[in-house]
């Protein structure tokens, strides 16, 4: 079973720039002595770089996992490494194609493939995006029927329209909107449409990511040797008792103490977090306190910390309790399966290195929550985010450039 920070040097991918210094200076070579080269070979040193930059991203990603699981990089690493893995096989078929039929992508040509990438991976996955879909509205219809119309309740359909509209989008301008004419027409539309594929891309990649991630978050079980639990906060009923979110949450840091207990001997301090609303009869922290009690867990057992109203002021006032009673304590955290990921990355701000562990919720609840954290997601590290979204762009509308000017 992997285990959670058992590496203390944070993974980085600078290898990467490595790669793509190469990769210019074979290519600028390609271009002046192009006679001299044969292209079925070209092709294959193209696969065989790729193939390179998908080894480091998904050594990059267990090392990160080993380091920290609660980072963006884990979204970026894999999203991106599926991504690269479609071009590692659209090289592959290439080459194979070239050796048989030599001489029938001449000259620049070949990296046709590389510029229609983004385009072709839309494509290629539109199956996923089509049961991704069809899955998010199937649930936030269930969830409407259960819990009422609002607006957060169809933030899966909204997606859901977006994603399937960017495929038609990509799909018809490429079949029924290709232009014929003067070369300034057409570099027009291989760039525009190289545009919208790279920003496409990018998100789809995010959402690839942040779906794998949140799915390793809520699997992984805490190794038995923590000192605090922590137990996030949600919305409790009109009589002061749990919903069944939170009672999941609730029983799964219940069943984790039990079971360390039994492995170890190991006691530890529940941490009740969450303020009380303008709605609630008492706050959320006092509702959970109430419940560890009716499953015989001792009171003193039990720290308040009744003050939050969000994540982020969950970790942080309850770290604030930690560090007055043991700030060298191992700490773990319970929350809603898809909340773990989200949650980790908030503690990691708070400055505690918190291991979540996921209770299971309805099945028709999960995707559209799913939604909101990913939408949640997107919100941070902007200045990473833009830089990535930027340099996309720059490439695919450079690979337009270079292949049509």
């Amino acid at each position: 079973m992997l285990e959670y920070e058992t590496r203390r040097r944070k993974p980085t991918i600078w290898n990467l720039l490595v790669f793509l210094v190469i990769l210019a200076g074979f290519l600028l070579v390609y271009r002046n002595i192009k006679n001299d080269l044969v292209d079925e070979w070209v092709c294959v040193i193209l696969a065989l770089f790729f193939h390179a930059v998908l080894a480091e991203l998904l050594v990059t990603f267990f090392h990160q996992l080993r380091y920290n699981p609660y980072s963006y990089n884990t979204i970026y690493y894999m999203g991106f490494a599926l991504f690269v893995s479609w071009i590692c096989i659209t090289f592959i078929m290439l080459s194979i194609h070239l050796f048989q039929s030599p001489g029938s992508y001449p000259g620049w040509q070949i990296l046709l493939p590389l510029e229609d990438s983004a385009k072709q991976f839309m494509l290629i996955s539109s199956p996923f995006v089509l049961a991704f879909s069809v899955a998010l509205c199937n649930s936030n219809v269930s969830l409407i029927i259960h819990e009422g119309f609002r607006f957060v309740n169809i933030l899966g359909i909204l997606l859901a329209v977006l994603m399937l509209g960017g495929e038609a989008v990509i799909f018809f301008a490429d079949r029924f909107i290709l232009v014929s004419g003067s070369a300034g027409q057409i570099l027009f539309h291989e760039i525009w449409t190289n545009l919208f594929a790279a920003v496409y891309l990018y998100f789809e990649c995010m959402i690839i990511g942040t779906i794998i991630a949140d799915v390793i978050a809520a699997l992984y079980d805490p190794r038995k040797n923590k000192d605090f639990l922590i137990l996030l906060g949600c919305s409790i009923r009109k009589d002061g008792t749990p919903t069944p979110l939170l009672k999941g949450r609730c029983d799964r840091a219940v069943r984790f103490y039990r079971k360390q207990k039994k492995e170890t001997g190991k006691e530890l301090f529940f941490i009740t977090s969450g303020g009380q609303g303008p709605d609630e009869v008492i706050s959320e922290s006092a509702c959970m306190k109430q419940y560890l009690i009716s499953q015989g867990i001792p009171e003193e057992q039990i720290l308040e910390e009744d003050q939050s109203t969000n994540t982020e002021e969950n970790m942080k006032y309850s770290r604030q309790l930690i560090m007055t009673k043991n700030p060298e304590g191992k700490i773990a955290y319970s929350t809603t399966n898809y909340h773990v990921f989200r949650s980790g990355i908030t503690a990691r701000r708070a400055g505690m290195r918190a291991f979540g562990m996921g209770a299971r919720t309805k099945w028709y609840f999960w995707p559209n929550a799913a939604v909101r954290e990913f939408i949640s997601l997107l919100t941070g590290h902007l200045g990473k985010q833009i830089i990535i979204l930027v340099s996309l762009v720059v490439v695919y509308v450079g690979l337009a450039l270079l292949n049509y000017l």
